[in-house]
């Protein structure tokens, strides 16, 4: 339950500035920090930090457990002596503004392997001392990550269940085989991933000293491509080669006629249930030693989830399979009895995912977005918000609230304008503040409405294959007037450890 009043901003860190054709968690995310704690903000929400699957989704990671390589700071590892000066000339096709990860991403992954050929090399005793404590504590999920993303290198990023048969069914003599003639690869992903956590953490710690917390994102299912489908297959609903007969996704609803289709294996909750939901209780751990607090997406799931044929093209023709329920969260509960956890109780809610959720006290949330379509009993309006809830003013799937307003409907529009009893609602900000005035003990937005950008700067398009995830600012967007308006609704609102006079004496002087 959340039952203190907070504020806080969604930007995931490859939208971050930097030189290397995406955010990371180098200086800009550290600015980052200092930016949401002048604007009186308590949390950063990210999206989730694994490594990008298909279309460059970070909801489709290669591991429940890793983080993104790609978000490693390159200046640090310089800083350790493991790349040079000449390492950190950006490629000059780097856009500012967008992410492109077809060159982003191999200049970053030739700057780790220099990185780690130099790490392993040196005589730095205390970091290789290091290094072999966070292998050892994380080798329960390391081992098998650093084995499946050597191998499916080595394949060609090909399926796993189209590897050889020993490697796809881990023989023993084939892993041992594959380990000795691969270790140099094997130690690199290793040493990203301890690259990777050492680095999160240090933000985390800065953020968290200068009273902002973070907020992760769990996604509910993994990829089939990943290392915990192929070192725990038992755990998914997976056919003797390895196949998934049925995948994830969900019914037609607001955001695509045809549903989405998202093609994640599902999981087998009768063997999790057996181990006492050991691996998910693993994945839970990691996640809150990662953030102060995680939203799990698709909660709905957890009650019932979408199974759609494998066979099929799009996620009509499915059904509704019950999910784990209170079981799963009874042994959430023994293992982490304050549950820190958002739930993402959007789309279809039936009465027994709000039960799920309010049994465990668990904050949903509201889409502002969503809440002028019907009349004064919408669930997402302002006014029939409950305490314990999140808010926002729209989510990562949504369109900013600019480019939202600019192709509503008219009567979305007329009836915005009697909610607010104004004939010219002011976008973003009157829904900003009607937000941070609510009930709400936490209200979040997306930095593209704080900085009242249009629908260009969207984030992602759900159904659509590509384009995603390629949104960045520029400082040059942070206006000083956005940052102050920011800091005084987050105050007038009892949201923020800063007083309103103190904002007022520095509105004055700007």
């Amino acid at each position: 339950m959340i039952n203190v009043r907070t504020s806080g901003i969604l930007l995931h860190p490859t939208s971050l500035p930097g030189p290397f054709g995406a955010g990371d968690l180098g200086t800009h995310a550290y600015l980052f920090v200092d930016w949401l704690a002048g604007a009186g903000q308590t949390f950063w929400q990210v999206l989730p930090l694994g490594e990008i699957g298909p279309g460059n989704s970070p909801y489709m990671s290669s591991s429940a457990f890793a983080g993104n390589v790609l978000l490693i700071d390159l200046y640090e590892l310089a800083h350790q002596g493991w790349l040079d000066e000449s390492d950190l000339i950006p490629d000059p096709g780097f856009r500012h503004d967008r992410v492109d990860f077809s060159s982003q991403g191999p200049f970053r992954l030739e700057r780790l392997r220099r990185a780690a050929r130099r790490f392993f090399a040196s005589n730095n005793d205390d970091m290789h001392q290091a290094y072999s404590e966070f292998c050892q504590a994380e080798g329960e999920w390391l081992n098998d990550y650093a084995q499946f993303m050597t191998i499916a290198e080595q394949q060609d990023q090909r399926s796993w269940n189209q590897w050889p048969e020993p490697l796809a069914n881990r023989d023993a003599q084939a892993l041992a085989f594959m380990e000795a003639i691969s270790a140099e690869k094997i130690s690199f992903w290793k040493f990203c991933q301890w690259c990777f956590a050492s680095q999160w953490m240090r933000l985390k710690v800065y953020a968290n000293e200068r009273g902002v917390r973070l907020i992760g994102d769990v996604p509910i299912f993994v990829a089939l491509q990943s290392a915990d489908v192929w070192a725990h297959r038992e755990l998914f609903e997976l056919d003797e080669s390895g196949s998934p007969s049925a995948v994830a996704g969900v019914p037609p609803d607001y955001f695509s006629k045809t549903g989405q289709l998202w093609g994640n294996p599902l999981y087998r909750w009768d063997i999790h249930e057996h181990t006492g939901y050991a691996w998910w209780i693993r994945r839970m751990k990691y996640a809150l030693q990662s953030f102060d607090q995680v939203r799990i997406d698709h909660f709905r799931g957890f009650a019932e989830y979408w199974e759609v044929p494998a066979t099929e093209e799009t996620a009509i023709n499915g059904r509704w399979m019950p999910g784990p329920g209170a079981k799963l969260f009874d042994a959430f509960k023994r293992a982490f009895p304050d549950l820190p956890v958002i739930a993402e109780d959007l789309g279809v809610i039936t009465q027994d995912v709000a039960e799920l959720r309010d049994n465990f006290a668990l904050p949903g949330m509201r889409i502002l977005q969503f809440a002028f379509a019907e009349d004064r009993s919408n669930h997402f309006l302002p006014h029939n918000y409950i305490a314990n809830t999140v808010a926002y003013t729209g989510t990562h799937d949504n369109d900013t609230l600019t480019g939202w307003w600019d192709t509503a409907p008219l009567q979305v529009k007329r009836f915005a304008r009697e909610y607010f009893a104004s004939e010219e609602v002011d976008v973003p900000w009157d829904m900003v503040s009607a937000l941070s005035a609510s009930v709400a003990n936490t209200v979040i937005f997306p930095i593209q409405d704080v900085l009242c950008l249009s629908g260009a700067h969207r984030m992602n398009y759900p159904g659509r294959a590509a384009g995603n995830w390629e949104w960045r600012f520029t400082w040059e967007q942070v206006q000083p007037w956005q940052t102050i308006k920011l800091a005084k609704i987050t105050a007038e609102n009892g949201r923020s450890r800063l007083c309103v006079e103190a904002w007022k004496i520095k509105e004055a002087l700007v």
